[in-house]
């Protein structure tokens, strides 16, 4: 565990390190997001984020490439390399699209070649753990994995319209998907616990919370389109490694671990962009729109309107992945019967704060006051020093703590 925590610490710091010089290289090459009418930032702002986010990813991958504890995944074949090197063209190709602004076609042919890079490099999905079933033609794998990297990337993609929405939401799910994966290690190959899914999610994670403190509202750059298609790449090669490539049949009994979990996960992880996603096309398709034309009906567009400040809106689709994907791996954790009340209590909560801005406001004041009340007791008390009527006018007193 500590290696796959240095690693993700390793990720966040390049990026959050990385960031401020990508944004002064946004500012240079015109990589600028104008103020447009379905927009909710009010000033133009840089993108370039994702290159951060990409820096990040690759050096920590690096590095984990000279851990020996990793050896075994490094030497297994080329799968590591192959994820880096998908990641490392949509990543340019976002970045071409940040600057010049490609059209949809661009874009997708470029999704498509980083999904058959993935796949070429050993990233197929090859079984689908459900009544173990297997993908026996290579045609068909090809085409199922490129398939799920695609849809990945866009619904990541599409999702991304709000200050730290994207990389929020995948870091709550990712540190959900990565305690699973790391489980699953240890359940499939005791004595050694070297996953590359779980190195995946572990760059994952760390490269999201290293650029989030510079993308929160109000955020000071964007990742664009080379920070949203990385992340949903990324996503969608962990979850084709643990889905296609683990034989639910290796798992012990003793943790009880469901063979529906594998495929479940990312998508519970990924759910709320995926009906994002899903609800725009349907949208777009009934008005004889392309299906990449941009609007102001998504989720995030549909709470502001609702009556939830920006960072409520972010906060509630915070919690929406974090009840879903936490909720998915509880079944790892707790009984069943314990699993399924934690999550129908989690989904009662998500659904109050999503339908009752006022609910959203109240807690928001509560919490704000709190704070105030922890500050000013602090300053009232410095270092545990007892404040009495005696200091205000100047005589020292000390408590038995003092002395």
């Amino acid at each position: 565990m500590k290696v796959y925590l240095t690693l993700m610490a390793i990720a966040a710091l390049v990026a959050y390190v990385a960031t401020p010089a990508m944004r002064h290289l946004a500012f240079r090459v015109g990589a600028i997001t104008a103020v447009r009418e379905r927009d909710v930032h009010t000033t133009p702002i840089p993108r370039l984020g994702g290159i951060a986010i990409f820096l990040g990813l690759a050096v920590a991958g690096v590095v984990a490439s000279a851990v020996p504890f990793l050896d075994p995944v490094f030497a297994a074949g080329r799968e590591p390399w192959a994820v880096l090197g998908a990641a490392a063209i949509v990543c340019a190709l976002g970045m071409a699209d940040d600057i010049w602004d490609l059209d949809w076609m661009a874009k997708l042919g470029g999704q498509f070649l980083a999904g058959l890079v993935l796949a070429w490099g050993g990233v197929q999905l090859v079984t689908v753990p459900i009544a173990g079933v297997t993908i026996g033609s290579s045609y068909v794998s090809l085409i199922a994995t490129v398939f799920v990297v695609v849809i990945a990337m866009n619904a990541v993609n599409f999702v991304d319209g709000l200050d730290g929405l994207a990389a929020g939401m995948i870091a709550i799910g990712g540190l959900a998907f990565f305690t699973y994966t790391y489980l699953l290690a240890r359940s499939a190959s005791p004595g050694d616990y070297s996953s590359l899914a779980t190195i995946v999610v572990a760059l994952l994670v760390g490269a999201c919370l290293g650029f989030l403190p510079h993308n929160v509202h109000p955020a000071r750059i964007f990742m664009g389109d080379s920070g949203s298609m990385v992340l949903g790449l990324m996503l969608a090669a962990a979850a084709i490694i643990v889905t296609g490539q683990i034989d639910p049949a290796v798992i012990s009994e003793r943790e009880r671990i469901p063979a529906f979990i594998p495929i479940m996960l990312p998508i519970m992880v990924l759910a709320v962009p995926l009906i994002d996603m899903t609800a725009a096309v349907i949208r777009r398709a009934a008005r004889g729109e392309s299906p990449f034309s941009p609007d102001k009906h998504h989720l995030h567009h549909l709470l502001l309107r609702r009556g939830h400040s920006h960072r409520w809106a972010v906060t509630v689709l915070y919690l929406w992945t974090a009840v879903l994907s936490f909720g998915t791996v509880s079944v790892v954790f707790l009984p069943p019967w314990l699993s399924a009340v934690a999550i129908v209590l989690g989904i009662a909560g998500a659904a109050a704060v999503t339908l009752s801005p006022r609910f959203a406001r109240f807690f928001s004041r509560q919490w704000r006051r709190a704070g105030h009340a922890v500050f000013a007791l602090q300053r009232a008390t410095p270092e545990g020093r007892s404040v009495r009527e005696d200091d205000a006018v100047g005589t020292p007193t000390t408590s038995k703590e003092d002395a």
